[in-house]
């Protein structure tokens, strides 16, 4: 009988457990006959929104006229939207190839770390985002004199560190477990997948995934939606259509953004335990992992003048 490795405060002890070393991604293995469809989609769009992200953080910073607080958060939260679809995409399209291998327990909880970590960044890079618009529409006199660079620094700072303190506390939560089963049946690192394969009891652990995720979820979203709540009123007050347009085509873009994300991430992490299929689960990460990324991008050029007058300035400047 092999020895399987508690941690806390108990001793390491021999139990009726197997020693478990790595992980295997059943990916999406039920779809076993769409495989090479579904890699070149997702091939595709992770191209298009890496490509779509560094083109906006590129653009960012070499033109002048986005030197504003609303394009570096979001070039902040395209930064980190890049990161977050590296930490995950690549293994995922791997697999869907048949070249997927077993994943250590290290490599398991590494992926687990920075999923979590940028996952929770870009919630609160939102939600600042959403403080950026608040300021800019409702107080727009003393807009730069606010949001100064200092306060930028200080809301992505705490995006980021609220994001790593999360990530620290779920990791460590979920790595103290034994593990019995070696079969993620999942596409990659999740809280939920790996905690279905402990040996013993994880109630404790999934209460804590529900509380974290109340606090990095909800309380976010409530902030925006406060936000919102003094924004239209404020706009309906401007006299000028024209500025009345403008004014919500950029809440317009962050809305859309912050619906999607906090919608699919809620769904996720604040449903029930219940019988839910695989599938079903699966398609619910696709689009919190793969299309939400993407949508940052095509929501902020494809809606957004600025950013569109941008990329035709740097464009004619290299052909002129």
């Amino acid at each position: 009988m092999l020895l399987c490795f508690r941690f806390g405060n108990q001793s390491m002890k021999r139990e009726n457990f197997t020693l478990i070393t790595d992980f295997v991604f059943q990916g999406f293995s039920s779809f076993h006959e769409q495989q090479i469809t579904l890699f070149g989609v997702f091939l595709a769009l992770y191209i298009l929104t890496l490509a779509g992200n560094i083109i906006i953080v590129t653009i960012i910073r070499i033109d002048l006229h986005l030197h504003t607080p609303m394009y570096f958060f979001l070039s902040m939260l395209s930064t980190s939207e890049t990161v977050y679809t590296l930490v995950i995409l690549p293994r995922m399209l791997s697999s869907l190839v048949g070249m997927s291998q077993p994943i250590s327990l290290a490599g398991c909880a590494t992926q687990m770390f920075f999923f979590v970590t940028f996952g929770i960044t870009n919630c609160f890079l939102l939600t600042a985002m959403g403080y950026d618009r608040y300021v800019a529409i409702c107080n727009p006199l003393r807009y730069m004199v606010i949001m100064n660079k200092r306060l930028r620094i200080q809301l992505v700072l705490g995006a980021c560190s609220i994001g790593l303190i999360v990530a620290i506390t779920q990791v460590s939560s979920v790595f103290r477990l034994p593990f019995c089963a070696r079969k993620v049946p999942h596409f990659f690192c999740d809280i939920r997948p790996v905690m279905k394969l402990s040996c013993i009891d994880t109630t404790v652990n999934e209460i804590l995934t529900l509380i974290i995720s109340v606090l990095v979820l909800v309380v976010p979203m409530g902030l925006v939606f406060i936000s919102y709540v003094l924004i239209i009123p404020t706009i309906l007050k401007i006299a000028s259509v024209e500025g009345r347009k403008k004014a919500f085509a950029t809440c317009a873009s962050h809305l859309t953004v912050v619906i999607v994300h906090y919608g699919c991430a809620s769904i996720a992490y604040l449903k029930p335990k219940s019988e839910d299929t695989r599938e079903h689960d699966q398609l619910i990460s696709v689009t919190y992992t793969v299309i939400t990324p993407l949508l940052n991008p095509v929501v902020y050029t494809l809606r957004n003048k600025e950013v569109k007058d941008a990329l035709c300035r740097a464009v004619g400047g290299k052909f002129s």
